[in-house]
């Protein structure tokens, strides 16, 4: 994320409406707590003299507060806004570098096909060398054009009927000729005069005979289809974005929407991701670029990148749902407190905050012996109240802003990240599914089954070919573990790899009765069958998908005479695809799972592959149930730590899942975490105990109200001093002294002037130890000549309660020495809270626990 003295401030700011109300709050309370403090000085210096302090205080932390919290609202803004981006970008060049790499292999193994080899070098004549290249396109639908030329660029075959070329001098040609390997190529081309750009991956094809270049072999790339689908399944989807595919000299050549940003535009770029503004024909975007990264040693085409631009208006105010309004107090308050490791600005804003809101309070408690003074300085004591409630909200509103616009990022970036790994999940096994039918078609193979199957036996040399076309393609398709060709009974006859890890061979066994039934009951070469996850299988050594087609005889009936079977290497080719999508996301797991659960892989090595996610009842274990190609993501508490957890389910790509008859939901999991869970959380939820309307003016009963875990309870205000930071405490050793933590000192103009021995009413009232957080604080109070402070878990606030709210305790036995002797009605009686007598909690401190238990509280070490 960039830092905050990166972003230019005053330029985002009229963009984001939620910062521009909170900044005009912020402004105004800062206002007024100045008028305050100029009032109390210039007419009733004297009386508020002991107050001036507390409002210096306040006016400062104000002036860094503003600042700062403004600051950290646009920067976390603009950050989810370059991560959305950044995320969209990441997964338009992804996905098309993974597919292209698919090309590169396709084209190098095409071009040895003997049949067409045979064909180009003028060693045989067959009508049906465009049924066998259009049976090839069938299946590999994402060429729309395959060409066969020979050496002087006379096109000898090609399956596009409706753009017919008779021969090109194109260099590309010559260049092929030349190279050992595939050439990439991309512009327009006569090999394809009807497109104002091809993506043409050729590669020169070889005389059986005399193994010199005799022609070339010309794949055609459904280019403008695979983009849109490309853009269809990224959230440029929504339209508020534009996504771009651009080439090394920023030249756009696809676009998410052609009549906002149209091919062949150059475009600026961001490729730092800095959060600047660039404008492009006259509109103001925020821009991010990614460039490609090598994929099994691919690096896609020279130069290309992802980009995403997002016009300022758009970018900002569009959040889906509140998240925060979603979560449950007890989630959102323990998510809340591992700020400082998920979002550090966030952390200090609310460090500084509580700063303000214990002076406030501290200034609120302050003024509550002093409702007798002049009527000036009532006047002022009343600003003080009002304006001090009014900080608080604004800081609660403000802080719960900020807290979203982090949370929402996660949410979308978790969104996006799923999505993109079952994207490629998809494209990755929509090429085993076209392997496994292709290869069914080798003559080769269906000879060997056809003999197998005449003659109940196989020649040896025929054996002996078959085993090298195996080893042959498993050495250019390295995501396979081995490829088995089967007879009808299931025996297996021939295979690569057939050595098994224990030394057996799978040339001794047989495939399973179920899934040969299935694969002789296909009924054409456009049909395959996938073996389930689950099963084992006849040449696995672990859990895998294993693609099976139909071989079919030589002869005119075209019977099933046996099956290609392909076993995929799934394990280090799935957590391939999820470690490379977490790159740069140290606190985020991803899996792969079916609908019931069962990790295929992960990166979590407390799930594993082979066991069953366990997901938390609720929203978390509903996110099993996304339907396909939706996607979700919730935040949950799941092994005991606050994560944002999103799920995506594969949705298929073109016909692979969609029309093709086979379905097999996989779901991608990210789990990202921001820490554990506490057992005792001791983060109250003001939210929850807010208090409406206590009393009018200057009028009631004043009441500093404060937690003690969930719990609110109440002092009244005359017998507090002030309340001061729980971190300061110094774990003294208290001896005798019950429920003592430490000792606090107390300070004036910046001088330690008394300490007060501090104990934890969370332990008197529950015999649970308080763990202090940096919420908790110590509420210093006097009764009789007696000074003490008690550890709270957070304050709450300072109220005026008309008396009769204020009612007796319910209580076995009364007296003075009840530890709770009334209780607030608040909101009308909707809420209870319980007011500490100071003289019972003396007692209290006193006489428990028994074996602990003394005369007298000490004096403190210092005169307070």
């Amino acid at each position: 994320m960039a830092s905050e003295n990166d972003i230019h401030m005053d330029t985002f700011i009229p963009y984001m409406r939620d910062v521009t109300r909170c900044e005009r709050s912020l402004h105004e309370l800062n206002l007024m707590w100045r008028l305050i403090e100029s009032s109390a000085k210039m007419h009733c210096a004297e009386e508020a003299h002991s107050m001036l302090p507390m409002m210096a205080a306040t006016r400062e932390g104000f002036q860094r507060l503003e600042k700062d919290l403004v600051h950290s609202m646009v920067a976390e803004s603009v950050h989810e806004v370059l991560s959305e981006i950044s995320t969209c970008a990441h997964h338009v060049i992804d996905i098309v570098v993974r597919n292209l790499y698919e090309r590169t292999a396709d084209v190098g193994f095409l071009a040895t096909d003997l049949t067409l080899c045979n064909y180009v070098a003028g060693l045989s004549d067959q009508p049906g060398i465009i049924d066998r290249l259009r049976e090839y396109q069938r299946k590999y639908t994402v060429y729309d054009e395959i060409m066969l030329l020979d050496l002087a660029g006379t096109v000898l075959a090609q399956i596009d009927e409706t753009s017919p070329v008779d021969g090109s001098h194109d260099p590309l040609l010559a260049h092929t000729l030349a190279s050992h390997g595939f050439v990439e190529t991309f512009r327009h081309t006569n090999l394809r005069p009807h497109q104002a750009q091809a993506l043409l991956y050729t590669q020169r094809m070889l005389h059986p005979q005399t193994g010199q270049p005799c022609g070339v072999l010309c794949l055609s790339f459904d280019f403008l289809g695979e983009m849109s689908g490309i853009f269809a399944g990224s959230s440029a989807a929504d339209g508020r974005c534009v996504a771009l595919l651009l080439n090394d000299q920023n030249r756009v050549l696809a676009s998410s929407d052609a009549h906002w940003i149209a091919p062949g535009t150059v475009v600026p770029t961001n490729q730092n991701g800095a959060p600047d503004l660039y404008i492009h024909s006259g509109r103001t975007y925020l821009v991010q670029t990614v460039s490609a990264s090598a994929y099994q040693g691919y690096p896609g085409p020279a130069g290309w990148k992802g980009q995403v631009m997002i016009p300022i208006e758009q970018a900002f105010g569009t959040k889906i749902m509140r998240c925060v309004d979603s979560l449950s107090p007890e989630v959102a308050q323990g998510l809340l407190a591992h700020a400082q490791s998920f979002c550090p600005p966030l952390y200090d804003i609310i460090q500084a905050a509580d700063s303000i809101r214990r002076v406030v309070w501290n200034g609120q408690v302050m003024t509550a012996g002093q409702r007798g003074g002049s009527s000036r300085l009532k006047s002022v004591l009343e600003q003080i109240g009002e304006t001090g409630t009014r900080t608080n909200q604004v800081f609660t509103q403000s802080i719960r802003d900020l807290y979203d616009t982090v949370l929402s990022a996660g949410l979308r970036d978790s969104q996006s990240l799923t999505q993109l790994l079952v994207d490629v999940l998809d494209r990755n096994l929509y090429e085993r599914a076209n392997d496994c039918r292709w290869w069914a078609l080798s003559p080769v193979l269906r000879q060997l089954l056809t003999q197998a199957d005449a003659q109940g036996g196989t020649d040896t040399a025929l054996l002996n070919q078959a085993t090298q076309v195996l080893e042959h393609i498993n050495s250019l398709y390295t995501v396979y573990t081995r490829l088995m060709v089967y007879d009808r009974s299931g025996r297996i006859l021939c295979a690569s790899h057939p050595q098994l890890a224990d030394g057996s061979s799978v040339l001794e066994q047989h495939i399973d009765s179920t899934t040969l039934q299935a694969v002789l009951q296909l009924g054409d070469s456009q049909s395959y069958h996938v073996s389930p996850w689950s099963a084992p299988h006849a040449g696995t050594e672990g859990a895998t998908y294993v693609y099976h087609a139909p071989i079919r005889a030589m002869d005119a009936d075209d019977r099933t005479v046996g099956g290609i079977a392909i076993v995929f290497n799934a394990m280090p080719e799935l957590q391939t695809m999820l470690a490379s999508a977490l790159t740069g996301k140290p606190k985020t797991r991803a899996m792969y799972v079916n609908r019931q659960g069962l990790v295929l892989a992960s990166t979590d090595p407390a799930t594993p592959s082979g066991s069953t996610v366990a997901l938390p009842a609720g929203p978390v274990q509903q996110l099993l149930e996304v339907q396909p190609g939706a996607s979700h993501a919730v935040i949950a508490v799941h092994q005991q730590q606050y994560c944002i957890v999103g799920a995506s389910v594969s949705r298929g790509y073109r016909e692979f899942k969609t029309s093709d008859g086979y379905r097999d939901d996989v779901l991608a999991l990210s789990v990202e975490t921001f820490g554990q869970v506490e057992a005792h959380s001791q983060t109250p939820s003001a939210a929850s105990h807010a208090i409406h309307s206590a009393s009018n003016g200057m009028h009631g009963i004043e009441m500093a109200t404060f937690y003690v875990g969930q719990q609110l309870f109440a002092l009244r205000a005359e017998s507090v001093l002030e309340a001061l930071p729980a971190t300061a405490i110094s774990a003294v050793s208290a001896g005798r002294l019950p429920y003592c933590v430490g000792t606090l000192p107390r300070h004036t103009q910046g001088q330690v002037t008394g300490y007060v021995w501090v104990f934890d009413l969370t332990e008197l009232l529950t015999g649970q130890r308080s763990r202090i957080t940096a919420q908790s604080q110590v509420i210093v109070l006097e009764h009789g000549e007696r000074k003490l402070g008690v550890l709270v878990s957070a304050l709450h606030g300072v109220h005026h309660f008309e008396a009769q709210s204020i009612i007796a305790a319910p209580s076995m036995a009364g007296g003075p020495e009840l530890l709770v002797s009334e209780l607030i009605q608040a909101n009308h009686g909707a809420l209870l809270v319980q007011c500490i007598n100071p003289q019972g909690l003396l007692h209290a401190l006193q006489r428990k626990p028994q074996e602990a238990a003394m005369r007298d509280l000490p004096p403190s070490p210092l005169k307070a």
